[in-house]
C-alpha cells in the first residue's frame, strides 16, 4: 500500500502537467490512506489493515472488472500478530519508497523471486532491469502498439515499455536518468489525446505466465506504475489453453531457457516438433505477432547453433519468415547469481525474409560478470549497442574484427544457419617475431656462463668465511 501510494502520487503529478482530470483512487477509501492508519496501535492496526485495507487493495477497480480484482478475489491476508504488523509498517515507513530515486520496488520483487519456491526450477529468473532497458530500446515500441510477454514473470518488461513510452513523450527537459540509467519525471505532456491515454493503459500491455504467484506479483507491479488495467492472464501458452494468435505489434521476453513441455499439452500451431521450451516459445512469439509486428527476445546460446531438427528449422524460420535484424551476444556473468548460462537477444519483425543479419559481441554490460555483479561502469557495452543499431543501415558494418558487423543471410544458410557470432568473427592476431634459434643459443650460453661465475664467486666468498 505505500507503494501503491507513492504511484498515486506520481499520477497525480502527471495529471497536473498535462491538465487532465485527476480522480484519486482513494476517493471514498480515506480511511485505507496509509497516512491514516499507520500511527494506530498494534491491535487496531492489525484489525484495520486486515478488515479495511486489505479487503480494499484486492478490490481496487472492481466495478470495471479488471484483471487484477479476478487474480487477487483468493488472496488471504496472513500475519497473525499485531506486532508483526506494526513492525512491517515501521520497517517500510522508513525505507520512504515513494522517494526514492530507485526503482525500490523493484529490488523488493527481486527478493521475492528469489525466495520463492518454485524460482529457478523451470528457469525462471529475474531478468537484469539494465538488460530489459536495453532491449525495449532496441525493439522501440510506441503509443499506439498491443505489447506482449507470453512469460511475463513479474512484468518487468512490460512497465519498462510503458516508461519507454512514456519517455518518448514527455519533454525532455522534465526527464532525468539517475546512476542505474532509470529514467524519472515521466508525465507523457506530448500525449495529448484521451484517446491514446485510454488505450495506453487499457489495451496496450498483455502479459501470460503460467504460474499464478507470478501473475499476481505481475499484476501489482502494472497496478503500482500506473496501469489502471494490465491484462496479465494465467495461462501456459505453449499450451492448447492459449488460442489467441496474431495479435500484437511488440513482443518483448525473457522466456524460461530450460524445461520441456509434454507433448500432448503442446499448442496444435507449434510445428517444430519438439518439447523444448526454448525452441517453442520463439516460434510461439512469431505466431503472436501481426505482420510487421517486432520481438525483442533473450535465448540461451544453444538456440544458435543447436544441431537438431528443431533448432535449425526455428532459424530457418527466423531467417526466411521473418526479417532478422540484429542479435547480440551478451557475456555469460549477465543472469549470475542465478545462471552461467550464455545468452543472446534476438531482434525480429514478421514477415519477409532476411537479407543480412547485423551481430554485435557484448563484452561488458557495466556490472562484474562473477557472482557478486558488482557495479562497475553500470553501462559497459549498452549504450553504443544502441546507438549503433539504430544507425546500422547508415554505417553498414563489414569488418568482422570490429564489435558490431552484418553477415548476410545466403553465408548463414550455407553454414546450416548458424547464428552464433563464433562461426562469423574475425580474431585479430598479432604477429610475433622470433629471433633466429643461433642468436638464442647464444644468449642462453652468455646467461649460462653468468650464472657459473655467480656461483663460483659464491663458493669463493664461503670459503674465504670458513
Amino acid at each position: 500500500l505505500r507503494s501503491l501510494v507513492g504511484s498515486e502520487m506520481c499520477i497525480r503529478d502527471r495529471a497536473n502537467a498535462t491538465g487532465k482530470a485527476y480522480i484519486s483512487i482513494f476517493e471514498g477509501h480515506e480511511e485505507c490512506r496509509w497516512s491514516e492508519w499507520k500511527h494506530k496501535s498494534a491491535e487496531e492496526m492489525l484489525k484495520h489493515v486486515r478488515d479495511v485495507v486489505f479487503p480494499f487493495i484486492k478490490n481496487i477497480h472492481d466495478g470495471e472488472k479488471t484483471l487484477f480484482s479476478q487474480h487477487m478475489k483468493d488472496a488471504v491476508f496472513i500475519i497473525p500478530k499485531p506486532s508483526l504488523v506494526q513492525e512491517a509498517v515501521g520497517i517500510i515507513d522508513e525505507l520512504d519508497i515513494s522517494g526514492q530515486t530507485s526503482d525500490v520496488q523493484g529490488d523488493i520483487y527481486e527478493y521475492l523471486l528469489s525466495q520463492l519456491a518454485t524460482a529457478g526450477k523451470n528457469g525462471q529468473f529475474r531478468t537484469p532491469r539494465h538488460i530489459i532497458r536495453m532491449i525495449v530500446e532496441l525493439v522501440d515500441p510506441d503509443v499506439n502498439d498491443r505489447i506482449c510477454d507470453p512469460a511475463c514473470g513479474t512484468a518487468g518488461f512490460l512497465f519498462t515499455a510503458y516508461r519507454y513510452i512514456l519517455k518518448k513523450y514527455t519533454s525532455p527537459d522534465m526527464v532525468t536518468e539517475d546512476e542505474e540509467g532509470d529514467w524519472h519525471g515521466l508525465i507523457g505532456d506530448h500525449i495529448t489525446e484521451q484517446n491514446a491515454w485510454d488505450k495506453l493503459h487499457q489495451d496496450t500491455f498483455y502479459g501470460f505466465d503460467f504460474d499464478s504467484t507470478m501473475v499476481r506479483i505481475a499484476l501489482m507491479n502494472m497496478v503500482l506504475h500506473g496501469i489502471k488495467a494490465p491484462h496479465i492472464e494465467s495461462t501456459d501458452t505453449l499450451s492448447n489453453q492459449y488460442s489467441g494468435e496474431e495479435a500484437f505489434t511488440v513482443i518483448l521476453a525473457n522466456p524460461p531457457f530450460k524445461g520441456s513441455i509434454d507433448k500432448n499439452d503442446i499448442n496444435d500451431r507449434l510445428t517444430l516438433g519438439t518439447t523444448k521450451t526454448e525452441l517453442l516459445f520463439v516460434e510461439k512469439m512469431y505466431r503472436m505477432l501481426e505482420i510487421g509486428g517486432k520481438c525483442g527476445v533473450i535465448v540461451p546460446d544453444g538456440v544458435l547453433f543447436g544441431s537438431s531438427n528443431a533448432h535449425r528449422d526455428l532459424r530457418k524460420l527466423l531467417l526466411e519468415k521473418c526479417q532478422l535484424e540484429g542479435i547480440v551476444s551478451m557475456p555469460s556473468g549477465v543472469f549470475k547469481p542465478y545462471a552461467g548460462v550464455s545468452t543472446a537477444v534476438l531482434i525480429f519483425t514478421n514477415g519477409g525474409n532476411t537479407e543480412k543479419v547485423w551481430f554485435y559481441d557484448m563484452e561488458a554490460d557495466g556490472y562484474s560478470l562473477d557472482d557478486k555483479r558488482t557495479p562497475l561502469d553500470r553501462k559497459g557495452d549498452i549504450p553504443d549497442i544502441i546507438e549503433r543499431f539504430r544507425n546500422r543501415r547508415e554505417e553498414n558494418p563489414t569488418d568482422r574484427k570490429g564489435k558490431c558487423f552484418y553477415v548476410p543471410a545466403e553465408e548463414i544458410k550455407a553454414n546450416n544457419y548458424d547464428l552464433s557470432i563464433s562461426r562469423y568473427k574475425e580474431i585479430e592476431y598479432e604477429e610475433i617475431r622470433y629471433e633466429k634459434p643461433e642468436i638464442i643459443i647464444e644468449k642462453i650460453e652468455e646467461l649460462e656462463g653468468k650464472i657459473l661465475g655467480n656461483i663460483a664467486e659464491l663458493k669463493r666468498m664461503l670459503n674465504q668465511d670458513l
